[in-house]
């Protein structure tokens, strides 16, 4: 009905002569709103009610069993981010939803896997200063571990922004879209040949022991061959990693777009890039950084990714990209905050539904976060609508 409303009008405007000197003055029908709205809005809100209710009831039967999810749920909310703040980058910037940036979480993890079962690199300050102390060099040798990652992986993605992404900058966006999706697949199925990854499930040795605390009248240590008492709350010192590293990338990445030369570059090419250009700014090298920041803090999410969950595979970077997609988008595409926020609720909304409901029904939940936002609030939690420029 509304699109016979709209089209009965323009041919009415069609059909009428303008008079020289005078405007033509119709009032234009107004759209009946849709009569089932309502079911909708019923649909969502009783939705809310459910999640409410399930989580007080098991908030209020089992306290420790809860905090202990909402632990776990954190664990992987932190790691989300460091993936979702590469996509609300790139987007911010060329407008793309970069697919391939999962993949170049799952690079990252190899890259440290090799550089610790087959190099002993996070070894190697013993071996020059042998008198150093056993946690500097697990520190200092960890700390290089990630950083070739964060390194090798910026390389990569500033490869295929240039050869895959560049040449389709003034192409639809559709077209670079599609593009994205082919470098996920090349990066995914290359990945599993043999001589290059592996298609198997690997164990991944880490580069330091873990340390495990229970919380239960004080926090205690977990002596290693022994159990936590019952209703004890466990965390461990990757817990404690993970969240300080994507804590320290988000004031970093705040600081660089706020207070930096080419943060203010980054938003200048954000808004208008045309303008830009004309105002000296080199916006394919501004672009090109954008990819390789994004790829570093994906190679870092990849790194503790593997650390807390001990296992990796070429496939491993489709879930978690997607999830940390739809955090971006939760939070508001293109805010950094709101990157953040989105990553810290969908972690909690997966390890709630893997404690609650299901775990298989974990991937549905967090996909039905997404649908639900488009129809709710399209612009995010923390997103703005985008602006005309005058």
């Amino acid at each position: 009905m509304a699109a016979l409303h709209v089209k009965s009008y323009l041919e009415v405007i069609r059909m009428q002569p303008a008079a020289s000197g005078s405007q033509t003055q119709v009032e234009v029908p107004k759209i009946p709103r849709a009569r089932l709205q309502w079911v909708g809005q019923v649909f969502l809100g009783t939705i809310a009610l459910g999640v409410i209710y399930i989580l007080g009831k098991n908030l209020f039967a089992d306290p420790p069993l809860f905090a202990q999810f909402v632990i776990t749920g954190l664990q992987l909310g932190f790691v989300y981010a460091l993936v979702a703040l590469g996509y609300t980058m790139v987007y911010g910037i060329v407008k793309l939803i970069n697919f391939a940036h999962g993949d170049v979480f799952m690079v990252g993890a190899f890259i440290s896997y090799y550089s610790v079962e087959r190099f002993n690199l996070h070894l190697w300050p013993g071996g020059v200063w042998t008198n150093l102390p056993q946690g500097w060099v697990v520190f200092i040798g960890t700390s290089t571990v990630v950083l070739l990652s964060m390194v090798l992986c910026s390389i990569m993605a500033i490869t295929i922004e240039r050869v895959a992404y560049k040449p389709l900058r003034d192409a639809p966006r559709i077209a670079a879209l599609i593009t994205a999706i082919g470098v996920s697949f090349f990066l995914e199925f290359f990945g599993a040949l043999d001589f290059v990854f592996s298609p198997r499930f690997i164990p991944y040795k880490r580069p330091f022991e873990v340390v495990a605390w229970y919380i239960k009248d004080g926090v205690h240590p977990i002596v290693v061959g022994t159990q936590p008492p019952d209703g004890a709350i466990t965390f461990s010192n990757i817990l404690i990693i993970i969240m300080v590293a994507s804590i320290l990338v988000q004031v970093i990445l705040q600081y660089l777009v706020r207070r930096t030369k080419i943060g203010v570059a980054m938003r200048a090419a954000s808004f208008d890039k045309p303008t830009a250009r004309l105002m000296g700014i080199n916006v394919d090298q501004v672009i090109s950084f954008t990819f390789a920041i994004g790829a570093a803090f994906a190679g870092l999410g990849g790194v503790l990714y593997a650390i807390a969950y001990s296992s990796i595979y070429s496939q491993m970077g489709i879930l978690p990209g997607l999830k940390a997609f739809v955090a971006a988008v939760l939070g508001g595409i293109g805010s950094i905050p709101g990157a953040f926020l989105g990553a810290l609720i969908m972690g909690q909304a997966e390890a709630m539904t893997m404690g609650f409901i299901s775990t298989p029904m974990r991937d549905a939940v967090a996909f039905s976060i997404l649908i639900i936002v488009l129809l709710i609030r399209p612009t995010g939690i923390l997103g703005e609508p985008e602006k005309e420029k005058a």
